[in-house]
């Protein structure tokens, strides 16, 4: 197997507040390989976001790293100043944020956000930046694109404005794409044609992803692989199929259960009982142990990671595995 283009080891991230510290990344690992989709899910609050910022060292006070490695293309990022991260993000490592708006610039055109875009890195003529822009809107699905480089974000709907985010962050074919619950906001038909383009654009390019999402039936339809965090911390990890087929994690399996398709139909949809701890005090040993209808003593001490073949997971109790003795 080759060496994975982005390999996270024992990442934390730590906002320090008034009321405490606030770990919203806590001991993250995985790894990329070239042209790979990971799907990172779980609840409103779990760390998903600050992992993605963390990544292209985006945090800002109060918050830092404070431990853990980001290797990409073989370089550690978390020792790099700012400006040696600037010339990478959009390079080597682009995001696609949420909500398109927060990302265009409404008084520019949108070949002109590109060309600056393009500007960033390299030195091109203005007839090779519109053609090259021409292309990639056209490689994301919109129509007319030559014409459209003259005309504004606001002239575009919702799902055009976030295919123009993607294209300026394909725009230098990055070796990881990392995507912001990008589709949140869009309704199912063209929500469906975005996941379907990036999934094709990642064989095209060999642009490897990792997709934050809360929402696992979404992610599922894309990626090759999950990883589902709570707590600031990945809880289980596994190829997608598998993972959604035989869950070991109760937490992942109750995200699996609240499914609206696993619901019977009129009966209400089911749900985790409870809700996510605060990451200003959390509860001494598995986090989850609150809300789990499995958890026993031995659950307020802190279960290790478990990995037997691509699988992994962090429980005493899992499911479908013979549970670990008491010590």
């Amino acid at each position: 197997m080759s060496d994975p283009v982005l390999s996270v080891r024992d990442l934390s991230t730590h906002f320090f507040t008034r009321a405490g510290v606030l770990k919203a990344v806590n001991g993250v690992s995985f790894d990329l390989a070239r042209g790979e989709i990971m799907g990172l899910v779980g609840e409103s609050g779990s760390g998903k976001t600050v992992t993605g910022f963390s990544l292209l060292g985006l945090v800002d006070a109060p918050g830092r790293i404070v431990e853990g490695s980001i290797t990409l293309n073989g370089v550690e990022l978390t020792t790099l100043s700012e400006a040696e991260l600037r010339a990478r993000r959009g390079r080597e490592i682009s995001m696609i944020f949420q909500d398109p708006i927060a990302t265009l610039n409404p008084m520019l055109t949108i070949g002109q956000q590109i060309k600056l875009a393009i500007d960033a890195h390299e030195r091109v003529s203005p007839r090779a930046a519109q053609a090259r822009a021409t292309e990639l809107l056209t490689q994301v699905g919109i129509p007319s694109a030559a014409a459209r480089l003259r005309a504004y974000p606001h002239e575009f709907s919702g799902g055009m404005r976030q295919r123009v985010a993607i294209a300026i962050a394909l725009l230098h074919r990055p070796s990881v794409l990392v995507a912001d619950e990008p589709t949140t906001a869009l309704d199912v038909s063209i929500q469906a044609q975005i996941l379907a383009q990036m999934r094709d654009l990642a064989r095209e390019t060999g642009t490897a992803m990792v997709w934050i999402s809360h929402d696992l039936a979404v992610v599922s339809s894309l990626a090759s692989k999950l990883a589902v965090m709570y707590a600031g911390r990945i809880v289980e990890a596994g190829p997608t199929a598998r993972l959604l087929r035989d869950p070991h994690h109760p937490y992942t399996a109750g995200l699996i259960a609240s499914l609206p398709a696993m619901a019977k139909p009129g009966a209400p949809l089911n749900q985790i009982a409870g809700s996510t701890p605060s990451l200003l005090s959390l509860p001494q040993g598995c986090p989850f142990a609150p809300r789990c209808t499995h958890a026993s003593r031995q659950c307020t001490t802190d279960p290790d990671m478990t990995q037997q073949g691509d699988r992994q997971w962090r429980c005493f109790y899992p499911l479908g595995q013979t549970a670990k003795e008491p010590a």
